[in-house]
């Protein structure tokens, strides 16, 4: 084994692995776009060694290019009719977490859809006011692996940048997103131009006919730049198109791109066609035009040999889609991760199917094949693909900073942020957060807040944005105790509403009566109560598309036209029955008389009065309070009513506190009352 030996020169560290010396962090933060900016954030705040390597001369280069007609797709809602900072993140996809509230996205950009350049501007800022540790111009070139025993986990990091330079860590942060071109080869595609490549200048497309490869937003957002200079469009991909609206997948085509539909299904030359690109050739004719035909038939022939010794499908059927001759074919195809970086000793492989493009790990975002190796941002999104929202930053803001609170409790000892309150928040608790958060809101069925029940259920611990895929190892992850029994509160879709193929504007999709809160569609909070913490298994044979094991009960909040859950009777009267029938006790609030009578009549005090009228505490009285209590029937007047009607106003006041001065009745303590009670 190497003998590693460290020290510090001039303020930095430094260690010397058999004669190679290495710049060491604790943690390394490869990319400086949104995720990992916003991860140095976190590191910064509490206080951890860190350094982030960015290969540009500035942050957010991807945006720097793309998207190449420059406009974003992720919202940024100006106005919501709310003041409170959390929910309004709710509608601004683009601003990262501080306590700086100048870097709010609001105050760059008043466009709805944002340029792309403001982008820019705005994570320039970020990691300026801020200072975060920011190397520019670092390629990393080469990760491997150095095991050691004394490391965190068991092994340290090491990076290679372009001159050289080498670096080691203990934690390695992969914030690069996905950069590298899907590309598909069959015969001819050396003629098709990449979406990185092409003109963006429509009038370089005037008059010509082009076929777009591609079914997502860049293909669309070509589409839409050249939609008035073009003869015709054509656009083919192996799946349909998916609009956002129908999956309620941010990832999906929307409708600021979707103008090619129209001109589509409104019979005006464009169309969409479906087929399997590898099995697609493109052939050029001696005028420089571009042919499709199917790779089967170049089979044993001679693409060299010209178009006119090679079998086209019109050939043997004359009303084949694509007969016509294209002027340009554009590929359209989307970004993939860039593995060529990692060393096989890190073992990061893709991911299987539809998320081969991502790399595999964990529902805690670390690599599968190394441990303290943490995806973020985009390239993490193999977690919730086509789910939620964890591809983009009104996301992986909020999983960035679950990551980071792993981390803080793993590494650290710090365990994950918790508020302890009395049993009888619980029902306020959970109607503010489902009404606010915004890390709920965005990563539907993905984060969750965790109720833990202290022992008799007399108090709660509650934690925010917890990943659900890593529920069974919450105790390890959190350094809390899950001993006494927990609610699992989650946002979700109705299990039938969402796809492709649905119709979301079908008559009576809403459900608006609470005892039908179960068959809502639309987003909505859901509440999971479990006696135990689920087990790794129970979570490993739950059904494919359940976010969470089968819980003990369930409970579903009906879904709101305002996603507003504050209605008396609709949402928290349902909500606090079955958080009492889940404990046992009663969650209401009382009176001090009705606490006094339930002393005489109860086996058991309702929690709010054992918290309480028991201890002196509650509401303080008057006679406003108290004549508002009479009206709505809690209290019994007792209001002297039988003197004269002439006594002057302070005569009456005098006698009644006369009579409470001379008749003073002895009163054991409160406490006395209930344990003789007790033992009746």
């Amino acid at each position: 084994m190497a003998t590693l030996v460290c020290g510090t020169f001039l303020g930095l560290a430094l260690c010397a692995v058999s004669g190679t010396a290495f710049l060491y962090h604790d943690y390394c933060v490869i990319g400086a776009g949104p995720a990992g900016l916003q991860v140095a954030y976190f590191l910064q705040q509490a206080r951890r060694d860190y350094i982030v390597f960015e290969r540009s001369h500035a942050p957010g280069s991807f945006f720097a290019l793309y998207p190449r007609h420059r406009k974003l797709i992720s919202i940024n809602k100006q106005y919501t009719g709310k003041s409170n900072s959390e929910f309004n993140l709710r509608h601004d996809w683009n601003s990262l977490l501080s306590h700086d509230r100048r870097l709010l996205f609001r105050h760059y950009s008043r466009d709805f859809f944002p340029h792309a350049d403001t982008m820019v501007r705005y994570l320039e800022d970020f990691a300026s006011l801020l200072e975060l540790r920011v190397q520019y111009n670092t390629a990393i070139i080469h990760v491997t692996l150095e095991r050691n025993g004394q490391a965190w986990n068991g092994h340290y990091f090491l990076l290679t940048d372009q001159d050289r330079k080498n670096y080691k860590c203990s934690s390695l942060l992969v914030a690069t997103g996905t950069w590298v071109p899907n590309v598909v080869n069959f015969p001819g595609s050396e003629y098709v131009e990449g979406y990185e490549t092409v003109s963006i200048n429509p009038e370089d497309f005037a008059g010509q006919t082009v076929l777009i490869l591609g079914r997502g937003n860049s293909a669309f957002e070509t589409a839409e730049n050249i939609l008035g200079v073009t003869n015709f469009i054509h656009m083919v991909s192996r799946s349909r198109v998916r609009l956002s609206w129908a999956t309620h997948y941010v990832g999906d085509l929307r409708a600021i791109n979707n103008g090619l539909l129209d001109t589509y299904q409104l019979k005006s030359l464009d169309g969409l066609l479906e087929g399997d690109l590898e099995d697609l050739a493109i052939v050029k004719d001696k005028k420089g035009k571009l042919h499709v035909t199917l790779r089967f038939y170049l089979e044993n022939r001679n693409i060299s040999a010209g178009i006119d010794s090679i079998a086209l499908p019109q050939d043997e059927l004359d009303n084949f889609a694509t007969r016509a001759p294209y002027d340009r074919v554009i590929r359209c195809l989307g970004w993939k991760f860039d593995f060529s970086i990692y060393n096989r000793s890190l073992r990061m492989m893709p991911g299987k199917g539809n998320i081969k493009k991502y790399p595999q790990i964990k529902p805690n975002y670390e690599s599968r094949g190394t441990r303290g190796l943490f995806v973020l941002g985009t390239a993490s999104h193999s977690v919730d693909f086509r789910k939620s929202a964890g591809g983009f930053i009104h996301g992986f803001r909020y999983t960035t900073r679950a990551v980071h609170r792993l981390l803080e409790n793993r590494h650290h000892g710090v365990p994950w942020p918790s508020t302890v309150y009395p049993i009888t928040q619980l029902t306020n608790s959970i109607i503010k957060r489902v009404n606010e958060a915004s890390g709920l809101y965005q990563m539907f069925s993905v984060l969750a807040d965790i109720i833990l029940l202290r022992e008799n259920a007399t108090a709660f611990e509650y934690l925010e944005e917890y990943p659900t895929g890593v529920l069974a190892d919450l105790e390890m992850q959190t350094g809390r105790k899950a001993s006494s029994g927990l609610f699992v509160i989650i946002m979700e879709y109705g299990r039938n509403f969402s796809g492709a193929d649905k119709d979301v504007f079908y008559y009576n999709r809403a459900v608006g009566e609470a005892q039908h809160a179960w068959q809502s569609n639309f987003l909505h909070p859901v509440i999971y109560y479990y006696k135990r913490l689920p087990t790794e298994r129970e979570m490993k044979l739950r059904p494919p598309e359940w976010p969470l094991p089968r819980p003990d009960a369930i409970h579903h909040i009906v879904e709101d036209f305002l996603t507003d859950w504050t209605a008396p009777n609709a949402h928290i009267l349902p909500l606090r029955r079955f958080l009492e029938n889940c404990l046992s006790t009663d969650l209401r609030s009382f009176f001090a008389e009705s606490c006094f009578l339930f002393a005489f009549t109860r086996q058991k005090l309702p929690p709010f009065c054992q918290q309480g009228y028991v201890r002196m505490q509650g509401l303080m009285g008057s006679e406003g309070l108290r004549r508002h209590a009479v009206q709505a029937g809690l209290l019994q007047d007792y209001t002297l009513t039988d003197f004269p009607d002439d006594r002057p106003p302070d005569s009456h006041d005098r006698s009644r506190d006369q009579l409470l001065r001379d008749q003073v009745i002895p009163v054991r303590p409160l406490q006395h009352l209930v344990n003789a009670k007790d033992e009746l």
